[in-house]
């Protein structure tokens, strides 16, 4: 136990994912005897991105503005939709190249142990997209693993009456993964070689 500032920091440190007490005591004793400067720069960023960063309103994928840039960008093909559950899942399916359409991010993935429920996520958002029936894809990108699973199967359910092609992303990706962890060439044929849920 550190005095005052210097355990306040280490505390709120190890409050943040995939840091624990010892990592938190690095970061803080690093910050400590970084210059002046740099601390600020980093205070600085922190505080712009909750000042300025939105979900968008159409995809909820981060944003400055009220639309972000793949949503504004008329170049996209609006009748794909690629669901993921987190903006993070944007990002590394955007690194591939591979798809041309749009998104929509879930906010998370069904959990019941975690006491998230459908009613927690984006899905009614989802189903006020396709009802303007310019959609005539959706590709369910969620991660493999439990969760995951979970989710799409829901989602599955959800699209079956509709007119829709419903796709998950093809085997390729490791079991119990994140999509953020995975290669570019790895999730790049995943999605060329994904599987058919229904038409």
């Amino acid at each position: 136990m550190y005095e005052g500032a210097v355990q306040d920091l280490i505390d709120e440190l190890g409050r943040l994912p995939g840091v624990g007490p010892k990592g938190a005591q690095r970061i803080a004793f690093h910050l400590l005897q970084a210059d002046a400067v740099d601390v600020e720069r980093l205070a600085a960023a922190l505080t712009a991105v909750k000042e300025k960063v939105r979900y968008c309103e159409r995809c909820f994928n981060v944003a400055e503005a009220p639309m972000c840039r793949v949503c504004s960008d008329p170049r996209r093909d609006p009748s794909a939709i690629c669901v993921v559950e987190e903006p993070k899942d944007v990002v590394a399916i955007e690194r591939t190249r591979e798809f041309r359409g749009t998104y929509h991010v879930l906010g998370g993935a069904i959990s019941p142990i975690d006491g998230v429920g459908p009613s927690d996520l984006r899905f009614t958002e989802l189903m006020a997209r396709l009802s303007s029936g310019a959609v005539t894809e959706v590709i369910i990108a969620t991660d493999p693993n439990l969760e995951g699973e979970a989710t799409a199967a829901y989602l599955g359910r959800l699209l079956k009456d509709l007119e829709l092609r419903v796709t998950r992303l093809a085997s390729g990706l490791p079991v119990g993964g994140d999509l953020e962890y995975a290669d570019e060439v790895t999730l790049g044929r995943a999605f060329e070689g994904r599987t058919l849920i229904h038409a």
